[in-house]
């Protein structure tokens, strides 16, 4: 077997020094997760999975997660609906009309996926990027058909690596300096998510005149592709085939610290807020990935309360919620430093006070 073009130390070096996004060739020729067809996951997967539903429309507004149908259904009669085969095959999909909407399975943890089938996490090597022990395990699976897409939106936190395994996507891509012409914001809230209010590929440029200025990068990624996205850089992506399969992994930053007491005050705020939900959300502040119960925000806030007892004068906890993401998991993160601690001084005694409020009011 030929070579591959980087060695695992020469790919780690790009990804830790490129500042624009680029696309590594012949790099996964080896890999098992090549494999990963949904024809083939759907003889692995036999569980139901969450799916998204929206309209095949270019409309002049974005279509938010909060504004899409959901349904739980297996990979096979996923491909039962994308086949139009009878309707006593597709299951949930009836009813759905696959050449009026498109479906996304998005966001899937392969560590909960294959949690019964611990080998196929080495199907996905990370490794091979300069980034030992990495593997499914950190990865997230993305099913979908032809017009699926996530919002513009950039991650708070991290890059990202994206191997294309079936069919391909387009990625719209934004340099962070342009963050003025996508126009920003957290409703719908979701943790580490920052969202555009443009729809990139249909603008409404009398609303948003500044979205002429911004730069857009495109990309359509093959199979056996991987896609390096910086820090920071904004995208939206769509599926063009009729049937997309894709694994990424969001890499940590040594810089992520800061926006992580950025996102845990973001958070807290919205906690004190959004104490009592809507059970419809029909107001979309949350996106549907988060879900805010009292139970949870008093967890929240008494946890940061705790953390912040216990910091020492050159050490400070900062309780937060790690991108569901990413790992799905809580976690906390220490910040050192006296220049770190004055700067976050503030935000800490803003985020204590809202703690409060939503323990108290919960």
């Amino acid at each position: 077997m030929a070579s591959k073009p980087f060695t695992p130390e020469e790919a780690r070096r790009i990804v830790q020094c490129l500042q624009t996004p680029a696309v590594f060739l012949n790099m996964t020729t080896d890999w098992p997760a090549l494999h990963w067809t949904v024809e083939h996951l759907s003889t692995c997967l036999t569980e139901r999975l969450r799916f998204r539903i929206g309209k095949r429309t270019e409309d002049m507004a974005p279509l938010f997660e909060t504004e899409c149908s959901y349904i739980e259904a297996t990979i096979k009669e996923f491909l039962s609906w994308t086949a139009n085969e009878d309707e006593s095959l597709v299951g949930p999909f009836s009813g759905y009309h696959c050449k009026e909407l498109w479906a996304y399975a998005d966001y899937k943890y392969i560590t909960q996926l294959f949690q019964d089938k611990p080998a196929m996490f080495q199907d996905v090597v990370w490794s091979d990027f300069g980034f030992p022990g990495r593997d499914g395990r950190d990865s997230t699976l993305w099913i979908g058909t032809q017009g699926a897409n996530t919002p513009c939106h950039l991650d708070s936190y991290g890059c990202n690596l994206v191997f294309q395994i079936q069919g391909r996507k387009r990625w719209h891509l934004f340099p962070p300096d342009d963050t003025h012409c996508l126009y920003p914001t957290r409703i719908p809230y979701e943790e580490s998510s920052v969202f555009s209010q443009v729809s990139v590929v249909q603008p409404d440029l009398k609303t948003f005149p500044a979205f002429r200025r911004a730069r857009v990068h495109t990309v359509t990624l093959q199979p056996g592709q991987v896609l390096f996205v910086p820090r920071h850089w904004w995208h939206y992506v769509e599926s063009v085939d009729p049937v997309t399969v894709s694994v990424n992994s969001w890499i940590e930053m040594d810089m992520d610290d800061g926006a992580r007491v950025g996102e845990a005050l973001t958070k807290t705020i919205v906690c004190a807020l959004k104490s009592a939900p809507s059970l419809d959300n029909n107001d979309h502040w949350l996106n549907p990935t988060e879900v805010f119960t009292p139970n949870l925000l008093k967890f929240f806030a008494a946890e940061y309360l705790s953390n912040i007892q216990r910091q020492t004068s050159n050490q400070l906890y900062i309780g937060c919620f790690s991108h569901k993401r990413h790992c799905g998991e809580h976690s906390r993160h220490r910040l050192f430093g006296s220049a770190s601690y004055f700067r976050i001084g503030i935000l800490k005694y803003v985020i204590y006070e809202c703690a409060k409020l939503v323990y108290m009011k919960t």
